[in-house]
């Protein structure tokens, strides 16, 4: 009888090969291979490498044998074999070798004790890691990712054994990546179907990281003892490698399973573990991919559009994450796409506050604030993101992102925002209009323009003002905030905060430029505009102490970053103009207001004329400021603005050093060179169609419909009295000193008669007032016309709302109606 019970005779006659493979087996397997006849099998299989396929089925039969008896040992010495004739021999005969050897490998996975499961995926980790000559394209790795994926969920009763169980799985994958990606067929793995069990089991591993809260950056590679011992850090490194051989086309198919497992196990809300994952995505994947990962998280915000508003807000937060990163290399396009579904989100969230509000009236108040708060959550994550993003934007795509969310601002009296807001009302527009203002007051911190027209274009500065003539305090504040972001480009809006009277300025160390054409250009056509919304908010009922220093801060920077000569008188004439906002009360504001209002202007031309350094003027506002400290601290911002302040009765009664005087100013401003004959002209801002589309409450909106209901002056009496309105004429009247007073008795009889007569007698009158106006502006149309006197003489014809600029002077017979 031969070895291992066979006869002498038979052994002779069996192949050479089968003999080669049964020598390598000792009697007793304790003794291990048997190493000198494994060195003639490994000598035979490189010499004759068409038997390899033979030996490998041989050696297949016989561990399979062995793995039924439970001949355990045995085992181990093929796989032994193996895994030296895989690292021996690279030819291209080693192809049907190669399918024997990994019948095998499956055979010991299959098994269901734990160590022929490791002694497999430790023989397959080898096998992966030799690199082949010529690549097979028959093979498929189908059985071996679902095996090692199912490796990774292991519940083992034994923690070690579980433990052991599941870092072969990992290790597994990681094998089964490895060999794929380095093969032509390397994109079978990155199929659906191949990524829905490897991340997930990957993911199911990496939740067990203690303190992902650490991980704010790319972590260093964990050490070789931490790969064998941790599943967590072997899955994540297992998961970033994976991540970082994406390539443009899978790159979503490896990123989808993760907001499924996310959904799955509700890891939402609290969110630090999708937080953590989209880190590593973020900064395991190539840079240019980035957009790729934001999209996604954009499309399953979509998604879970209806899902409470803490899941939402988890999955917001991960798209701040994501958006903090890829700020940082390439963005791609989806910056537009990112706002809108952002201003989208932030519009549905509203919805659902306002419905819960409205669905929830009568029952219990504690659920519906909750459910508020919840959505106010939402609503600051959204606003948050918003904000990173645009800031971290260059500046011209931060240009865009400024006219886009401006656009989305809804307005009252339009209907034509793309962000619908009609369904919700009143209240849920403002909440709409305040978030997408802070929003945008997020994106434009830190923008600094060269040249202003950059920074406020008219088609971006039109719609900003807008809102600060609304009758919400809130968005007044938030406007004027957005504007100071966009005008202070030297950083001095922090060295201006609080409104005060500052002894010397030059302490301040005001850092300015000298004024560009450009900006002197933006002045001239923007100017009247930013002057007119400063002074109109200056007459709000309900502006408190912000507002007014707001406002300060807007004269403030103005002066510093766009004042030449001529805005500078520009700004003096504006300051006297909101002085006499408080003195004659034309609109009946609170006491409050109008002191406000009067320490506002002390507070400006003390700042004013310090930055100007004329010492008549500086000596003129010191001394109305010094008289108002001794006989009416009230009009100076740090008596006012206290919690208790004594307000007089009226202002009727004080003298006149206790106001700046335009005589005064000009007379000092002359002597250093000004051109002051435009300060004798009183400001009055021109009335346009922002008073209707902004929803004012002020008597403005009376006004400025120019119908003269006077007592004592019928219709029928207008109507034959005529008048020659030439140029002469119009200027004969603007040089005229009375016409301010005239107008100022004119406004408040119109005031008084709104406020006091019945409804059916203004009814009637403005009605036949209405009529006569369309009669006249049907003659307008029919004059004859006839050369100005000048190439200026043009004028404008102001009715109602209606404008009618550079009209040529003719003999018009209607002086009832109003000219400017």
């Amino acid at each position: 009888m031969g070895q291992k019970g066979v006869c002498c005779c038979c052994a002779a006659l069996r192949p050479r090969y089968k003999r080669l493979v049964d020598n390598i087996f000792p009697e007793d397997p304790k003794d291990g291979l048997v190493k000198a006849d494994m060195e003639k099998l490994t000598f035979y299989a490189v010499s004759a490498p068409e038997k390899l396929d033979r030996i490998g089925a041989y050696l297949a039969e016989r561990l399979s044998r062995d793995v039924v008896r439970h001949r355990y040992g045995y085992v181990l010495i093929a796989m032994e074999a193996l895994d030296q004739l895989l690292m021996a021999c690279h030819s291209q005969s080693i192809k049907p070798f190669v399918e024997s050897f990994l019948h095998m490998v499956a055979k010991l996975l299959e098994s269901g004790e734990p160590k022929l499961q490791v002694l497999g995926t430790n023989s397959f980790v080898k096998f992966a890691n030799i690199e082949e000559d010529t690549p097979s394209y028959h093979r498929r790795y189908d059985f071996f990712v679902s095996r090692f994926s199912a490796m990774c969920h292991s519940c083992d009763h034994d923690p070690e054994i579980q433990t052991e169980i599941r870092i072969a799985g990992i290790r597994g994958i990681q094998g089964v990546v490895r060999k794929t990606v380095n093969d032509e067929l390397r994109a079978t793995i990155w199929e659906p179907q191949h990524m829905d069990k490897i991340v997930p089991s990957l993911l199911f591993n990496m939740q067990k990281i203690e303190d992902v809260d650490s991980r704010i950056g790319p972590p260093s590679s964990p050490t070789g003892g931490e790969k064998e011992e941790n599943p967590a850090v072997l899955a994540e490194n297992c998961f970033r490698e994976l991540l970082g051989r994406a390539t443009y086309g899978n790159m979503n198919n490896a990123v989808r399973p993760v907001f499924a497992h996310l959904d799955h196990h509700r890891l939402w809300d609290p969110n630090e573990f999708a937080v953590s994952c989209f880190k590593i995505i973020m900064y395991s994947i190539q840079a240019q991919y980035s957009h790729h990962v934001i999209q996604e998280i954009l499309g399953h915000l979509d998604v879970r559009k209806r899902d409470s508003p803490r899941v939402r807000a988890g999955i917001i937060q991960v798209l701040l994450e994501a958006v903090a990163i890829a700020a940082k290399g390439s963005i791609g396009p989806t910056v537009l796409e990112v706002f809108n579904t952002l201003l989208k989100h932030l519009r549905i969230s509203v919805d659902f506050e306002l419905s819960d509000r409205r669905s929830s009236a009568g029952s219990a108040a504690f659920s519906t604030s909750s459910k508020e708060s919840d959505e106010r959550i939402v609503q600051n994550a959204i606003i948050q993101t918003i904000g990173f993003f645009g800031s971290n934007l260059p500046d011209y795509q931060r240009s865009e992102i400024m006219m886009f969310i401006m656009g989305k601002v809804p307005v009252f009296g339009i209907t034509s925002q793309s962000l619908d807001t009609s369904h919700l009302g009143d209240l849920g527009t403002r909440r709409i209009q305040i978030m997408l203002l802070r929003s945008l007051l997020m994106v434009t911190s830190g923008y600094k323009a060269t040249a202003i027209t950059n920074a406020l274009p008219a088609p971006f500065l039109d719609p900003l003002l807008s809102p600060s003539l609304m009758e919400d305090s809130e968005l007044r504040q938030l406007v004027l905030e957005v504007l100071h972001n966009l005008i202070d480009r030297h950083d001095n809006r922090a060295k201006l905060r609080g409104i005060r009277i500052i002894p010397d300025v030059s302490d301040l160390k005001i850092k300015r430029d000298k004024i560009s054409r450009q900006d002197v250009s933006f002045m001239k056509k923007h100017g009247q505009q930013l002057y007119r919304h400063i002074y109109l908010g200056c007459k709000e009922e309900d502006n408190v102490q912000k507002n007014f220093e707001l406002l300060y801060t807007s004269l403030a920077l103005t002066t510093i970053e766009l004042a030449n000569e001529e805005v500078v008188i520009d700004l003096i004439r504006l300051a006297i103009a909101l002085q006499d906002i408080a003195i004659i009360n034309e609109d009946n504001l609170p006491m409050f207001n109008r002191c406000g209002v009067m320490a506002l202007v002390a507070a400006y031309l003390n700042f004013l004329s310090q930055m100007i350094a004329v010492p008549a003027f500086c000596q003129h506002v010191s001394k109305v400021i010094e008289t108002r400290s001794l006989e009416a601290p009230y009009f100076l911002p740090e008596t006012i603005f206290k919690d208790k302040c004594n307000l007089p009765k009226s202002l009727e009664k004080h003298e006149k050093n206790l106001f700046f005087l335009t005589n005064k100013i000009a007379e000092s401003l002359g002597g250093s060179g000004y051109s002051v004959e435009r300060l004798s002209v009183p400001y009055v801002p021109q009335v346009t169609d922002e008073d209707r589309l902004s929803r004012r409450k002020s008597i403005v909106d009376t006004v400025s419909i120019q119908v003269d209901i006077l007592p004592g002056n019928s219709t029928e009496d207008k109507i034959d009295s005529t008048e020659e309105i030439t140029f002469e004429a119009l200027k004969k009247a603007i040089d005229n000193n009375g016409l301010e007073e005239q107008e100022k008795e004119k406004r408040r009889l119109v005031i008084e008669k709104f406020q006091k007569a019945p409804f059916e007698e203004i009814a009637a009158q403005c009605e036949t007032k209405a009529n006569l106006l369309h009669d006249r502006l049907a003659q307008i149309l029919e004059l004859t016309i006839r050369p100005p006197p000048s190439p200026s003489g043009t004028m404008t014809i102001t009715a109602g709302h209606a404008h009618y600029q550079s009209v040529p002077v003719y003999e018009m017979k209607f002086p009832d109606l109003c000219v400017y």
